[in-house]
């Protein structure tokens, strides 16, 4: 069969090419075109744009680019007419892909698949009436989309399982350096715990988070072993993100006692005491490693985006630990809870003899039971290739002008 897939952004590329992987298992005459990557690239197919020709952010470079936002709309939809696919797979990215669903919809009779569906418990529900009208099969990998899609919309949907919860996993199942050898590769102390940081993979993120976790580390560390002659003190290891320069980092090191690793965020966190993490996927991984963490994240106008959380966007929490188990597991210390004295006070309650270390591990459990252990790719591409089968639904008949 032949599956055209859309995404936007690198976390798509690598989600989409292990779905293309797992659909080649499942469908030995499995035909590819795509608006994708590198990873996807390598999966085989034809790729007609790669992402980052779709990738803007933010409302200014959106509006900017405006023209050529609209001519890759136009392009791909009158490919897609083209090479008559069997099934349209949408990844993420719901700005873009949700046009092209609901294009699919109004003038073929080509079926539109979503895997790793929009986030809009967090932001624009409204979205969910193009989502029931315009997307055939919507695939999840959070298990607490099902009940907001089911309960509140009678939109039944798929879980397939978690790729983070897969790849730390399998991440865990081959790993076996020794924390001297780990720390002797990367030019750490051996003889120091270390508190890990990832302060995000954008520079505004960084910029924004970075002074404030390093200054609650370094307080945290400091007061912890006054006066205890069994610790040696703690290391801060910051997490370099790939896609930042490690020149970036400096300005905000200078002169403390820190140290930076690139392209080793797993081993890290397999060798940490506990974590400052800013939300998003790095909590979910941070939780899988078994490391006790602080979830911290700097707004601008905190006081006004904390009334926005409590009044307008939907779900209780930003961190996908506890959205996954459904109650505070990890602090979040975002907008006006975001302090040097609220990182420090938190971090010392989480590292070794603190108040809520042990209480947050047993919550790990509770999110890793959750999440199951389930292939998403695998059972995805399963389901798809089932459903396709099933449906007996042939390309799109009719031509369309656009």
């Amino acid at each position: 069969m032949r599956y055209y897939l859309i995404v936007g952004e690198a976390s798509g590329d690598l989600h989409a090419s292990r779905l293309m992987h797992s659909l080649k298992q499942e469908d030995r005459e499995a035909e590819f075109r795509f608006f994708g990557g590198d990873l996807m690239t390598a999966e085989g197919g034809t790729r007609v744009r790669h992402y980052r020709e779709l990738a803007y952010m933010g409302f200014i470079p959106v509006l900017l680019h405006l023209r050529a936002i609209f001519r890759n709309m136009a392009l791909c939809k009158q490919d897609i007419v083209a090479w008559k696919p069997n099934v349209v797979i949408l990844v993420d990215y719901p700005g873009f892909n949700l046009d092209i669903a609901k294009f699919l919809h109004a003038k073929t009779s080509i079926p539109v698949y979503y895997y790793i569906s929009p986030k809009i418990w967090a932001w624009k529900e409204w979205r969910i009436k193009s989502i029931k009208r315009n997307v055939d099969e919507l695939f999840s990998i959070l298990p607490f989309e099902v009940p907001f899609y089911e309960n509140h919309y009678h939109y039944p949907i798929h879980y397939v399982g978690n790729p983070t919860a897969e790849e730390v996993r399998s991440f865990s199942s081959g790993y076996d350096e020794t924390k001297t050898a780990f720390c002797q590769r990367c030019g750490l102390d051996v003889s120091k715990p270390i508190i890990a940081l990832l302060a995000g993979s954008r520079k505004q993120e960084i910029k924004d988070n970075l002074p404030g976790m390093l200054a609650g580390a370094v307080s945290a560390a400091a007061r912890n072993m006054e006066g205890d002659d069994k610790l040696q003190g703690y290391q801060i290891v910051i997490a370099g993100a790939p896609s930042i320069d490690r020149s970036y980092y400096k300005p905000f090191i200078a002169g403390k006692d820190v140290k930076i690793v690139f392209g080793q965020t797993y081993p890290l966190l397999v060798h940490s005491t506990a974590a400052l993490v800013t939300s998003g996927t790095a909590t979910l991984e941070t939780a899988l490693l078994h490391v006790p963490q602080v979830v911290c994240y700097e707004t601008p106008l905190p006081k006004l985006i904390r009334w926005g959380f409590n009044h307008i966007i939907k779900c209780k929490y930003i961190s996908l630990v506890n959205l996954i188990a459904d109650c505070e597991i990890v602090p979040e210390l975002f907008a006006d809870r975001f302090s040097v004295e609220q990182i420090r006070k938190r971090l010392l309650a989480i590292l070794p003899g603190g108040t809520d270390r042990e209480k947050m591990l047993a919550g790990y459990r509770e999110v890793e039971r959750r999440l199951g252990s389930e292939s998403a790719p695998d059972n995805a591409a399963h389901l798809m290739v089932e459903l396709l089968e099933n449906k007996d639904r042939g390309p799109a008949a009719r031509p369309v002008g656009i």
